[in-house]
């Protein structure tokens, strides 16, 4: 019995160390040799472990032999395209100009079930949206729907929009993130400002995040306690405007012409700058 455990134990750690040098790949990821070779390494390990008779080298050495072969594998498919094709397999084109090609469904052994699973997997609920569909050599199904069916997206309507950067993580588990928090170019001063400001303490923060425009947003552990909303850039957006709007006003009620003309000015130029940041400040229509 623990002759068994000690193989099972030194088995785990054998196959831990081989997963981590083939590198870091879902299971829906695998290729088919991939797929082959990770159940023989553990058919391998699980016969030697059970089996007192097999000999615990012999078993190491197999798994080796098939981890180098998985590599070389893997290296050889990144230099040729050709063995690469042969080794993953390619793509089968299953919708071609909106009209679905039966031969090569049947090719795939997939039935109109299966590609309707797909399709809605892909939130497409009628082949009339599609115009082109392919099945990944890994089983996966990219769709490219026809052009009037794809979300709007903000380039469609001519709509610059800012750029954004990954969120800083600053607090977790009640605890400040110092490498994170000066990435995000914030002192803890500042973060203790902003937790007071928000009607919290640390300690009952369980994530805290700094966002591309340098705002805190955090969650905390008590979920009925309900969070002030920060109001700085909607209140920015609404002082702009009033501006505008009282330039405007201006322009209408005075009689001097030079006056006029420069409140008429200065309340296009205010509107040109609301027209410029609106989509920082969260206005975007």
């Amino acid at each position: 019995m623990l002759a068994v455990v000690l193989r099972a134990l030194l088995f785990v750690i054998v196959l831990f160390i081989t997963t981590k040098l083939l590198g870091k790949k879902h299971i829906s990821q695998l290729s088919l040799f991939e797929y082959i070779a990770g159940i023989t390494l553990g058919d391998i390990a699980g016969e030697v472990i059970l089996n007192s008779s097999l000999s615990v080298m012999h078993g190491i050495l197999g798994i080796f032999v098939f981890a180098v072969i998985s590599y070389l594998a893997d290296v050889i498919s990144l230099k040729s395209k050709r063995l690469r094709n042969v080794i993953e397999g390619t793509g089968t084109v299953l919708v071609e100009d909106g009209k679905l090609l039966e031969e090569n469904l049947k090719k795939e052994h997939y039935t109109i079930d299966d590609f309707s699973t797909l399709l809605r997997q892909k939130d497409v609920f009628s082949l009339a949206e599609i115009d082109y569909a392919i099945l990944e050599p890994k089983g996966m199904l990219s769709v490219l729907l026809k052009k009037e069916n794809r979300p709007l997206t903000p380039k469609d309507l001519n709509m610059k929009m800012p750029s954004e950067k990954a969120p800083q993580t600053i607090i977790m588990d009640g605890n400040i993130v110092y490498d994170s928090l000066k990435k995000a170019g914030k002192t803890p001063a500042w973060l203790h400002m902003e937790l007071e400001k928000l009607g919290v303490t640390l300690d009952n923060v369980f994530l805290g995040q700094v966002n591309s425009y340098g705002e805190l947003t955090i969650d905390i552990f008590d979920d009925k306690i309900k969070l002030a909303e920060a109001q700085e850039r909607p209140l920015l957006l609404a002082t702009i405007k009033k501006v505008e709007a009282d330039l405007e006003m201006f322009s209408l009620q005075t009689d001097n012409q030079e006056a006029k003309a420069m409140y008429r000015k200065n309340a296009d130029k205010m509107e040109q700058v609301i027209n410029e940041v609106k989509v920082y400040l969260g206005d975007n229509f």
